[in-house]
């Protein structure tokens, strides 16, 4: 069964660093690139940052540029986000999913790709 299921959220300070996992069973991550979205309490699912799998290219919302890397582990046919300087305004529920291209992110378009459970990022004293 093919699926991604991200793991590693928590609660933390502002300030505080966290690594996200998007860990890809059933399928290979190699044809696809993989976006990092997020859900603020009330609000939408805004994107943060993409990698093309295949050769590493990277991409970030304003928002996040400098304080967020997303990398991935071929082998482990894993994404990871790793967060640092976080604010509460980062808090929400975390998900990752599938691309046709990066662009989908960074445009705000539509995606088509099913949704995981995401997992909880909570920033605060």
């Amino acid at each position: 069964q093919a699926q991604l299921v991200e793991s590693g959220g928590g609660l933390v300070q502002p300030g505080g660093s966290l690594r996200l996992s998007c860990a890809a069973s059933g399928f290979s991550l190699d044809y696809y690139d993989v976006g990092w979205y997020r859900q603020a309490p009330g609000k939408g699912r805004d994107g943060v940052s993409c990698i093309r799998f295949r050769d590493g290219d990277t991409y970030y919302v304003d928002s996040v540029k400098g304080r967020f890397t997303i990398s991935r582990d071929k082998a482990e046919n894993t994404v990871y986000l790793q967060m640092s300087s976080l604010t509460p305004e980062d808090t929400g529920v975390y998900y990752c999913v599938t691309l046709t291209n990066c662009g989908v992110l960074l445009e705000g378009a539509p995606v088509t790709a099913a949704w995981g459970g995401g997992t909880q990022v909570t920033v605060s004293s």
